[in-house]
């Protein structure tokens, strides 16, 4: 398809549905007047299970390939270490195999050749002596501020921050040269690492690339979509009761659509979703609840949809069901693929194995000190006396003619 896209049409496809460019002039000259494909890169760092949020960044990269880009996929296994321990070192290479086998399924399903798609692993080249040394070099020239100020929205935020979180934006920048790229991909969140990128990559004598932007869909609860936070996120995995479960349970007040995760997306998934498996427009359908309502209502532009929804034509009712069986289609080429591989299904157990179940420790009904024989109240010695609070209750004394005397049983005279 590539082949026959002309240089504009190739770029309206690269910047279709981003929120920010950067230095965008270094994509043209590739395109225009180099006239060879665009080299670009996007990493993410091997945490927590990818989810349904996964799907924005994989449509744009769907865009890439169909424009004839060359794209790395960046598995960043050290970053996902680095990043206040979200991945431990022990887990860190079945999660990096996980979010391979799982990463590329998306893609297969977005009708997309991924022929021109290169997974890299991240640790394949980061311990390397070159890349440590440029490391120490661009540590030398970063202020710690600086370093802080880039990771703040992207590295894990805590009281008492470890200095590996200074490390991540720096090695962020360093993959731009080490992976040979004309421009890094990646969400709004990056900025300003994309900033810190554009100042400090000439202060070590290698060239500025250019940086693409996705905006942040909001999660099901309104915020952020996360992975350490199960209500705001579906996992790609998820069966279909529940997918249902959670999109019946999201945010999506009514005549709202700011903020609003169920329309983000319809925006960035579902209608890119349907045009790259058309090859058209994509559209996106809402079925009537009744059939006396009238026909199904049909959209194939974003603005119409929230023009609808602000009107409340289109209302939380009528639109989740019509998500819910959407993404339910959308997850199922994949979850296919998964339950069809073993080989997925053990790097799945080995990367994300199930929590130990605790057993509750067994309890020993406390009787309180009133019961004969309680602790504390009357305790038995090798000698046969008992001492303790209760002693006069119980105590027959120390001495067998003194215990007979106490219970009363008299002596027999022998026969």
């Amino acid at each position: 398809m590539a082949a026959s896209m002309s240089a504009q049409d190739k770029l309206a496809l690269i910047y279709e549905n981003l929120h920010e460019k950067l230095k965008e002039e270094i994509i043209e000259d590739v395109i225009i007047k180099q006239n060879r494909p665009l080299k670009i890169y996007w990493g993410t760092a091997t945490t927590g299970r990818p989810h349904c949020g996964y799907f924005v960044p994989m449509v744009k990269i769907a865009h890439f390939l169909r424009a004839g880009c060359t794209v790395k996929l960046l598995l960043a296994d050290i970053h996902g270490f680095l990043d206040n321990l979200k991945a431990p070192i022990e887990l860190v290479k079945y999660r990096a195999e996980y979010y391979r086998f799982i990463i590329t399924s998306l893609l297969k399903s977005l009708n997309v050749s991924i022929d021109r798609l290169e997974v890299v692993l991240g640790s394949s080249y980061q311990l390397s002596a070159g890349y440590t040394m440029d490391l120490y070099r661009l540590s030398s020239l970063v202020t710690e501020h600086d370093s802080k100020k880039a990771g703040a929205e992207v590295v894990k935020q805590v009281d008492n921050p470890t200095l590996s979180g200074l490390l991540y934006p720096l090695m962020q920048i360093l993959d731009e040269q080490y992976l040979d790229v004309d421009a890094q991909f990646g969400g709004v969140d990056q900025r300003k690492i994309f900033t810190l990128a554009t100042e400090s990559m000439p202060k070590i004598n290698y060239k500025v690339r250019a940086h693409l932007m996705n905006p942040m869909v909001p999660g099901l609860s309104g915020g952020k979509m996360s992975a350490s936070d199960p209500d705001s996120k579906i996992d790609l995995l998820d069966p279909p009761t529940i997918i249902e479960k959670k999109l019946k349970k999201a945010h999506c007040a009514p005549r709202e659509v700011e903020g609003n995760g169920i329309i983000g997306f319809v925006e960035y998934v579902l209608l890119p979703v349907d045009g790259l498996k058309s090859g058209g427009k994509g559209k996106f359908i809402v079925e009537r609840r009744n059939a006396e309502d009238g026909d199904a209502l049909a959209y194939d532009d974003i603005a119409k949809l929230k023009e609808d929804y602000l009107a409340d034509k289109l209302t939380p009712q009528l639109l989740k069901p019509a998500i819910i069986k959407a993404l339910q289609d959308l997850l199922q080429p994949i979850q296919a693929e998964y339950d069809a591989s073993a080989e997925w299904q053990e790097i799945a157990n080995q990367a994300y194995p199930p929590p130990e179940v605790k057993k509750k420790d067994k309890k020993t009904k406390d009787r309180g000190t009133k019961f004969p024989g309680a602790k504390g109240r009357v305790e038995a010695k090798p000698d046969g006396h008992v001492e303790g609070i209760a002693q006069d209750q119980v105590n027959l004394g120390t001495g067998a003619a003194e215990a007979m005397e106490n219970l009363d049983i008299q002596p027999q005279a022998p026969p």
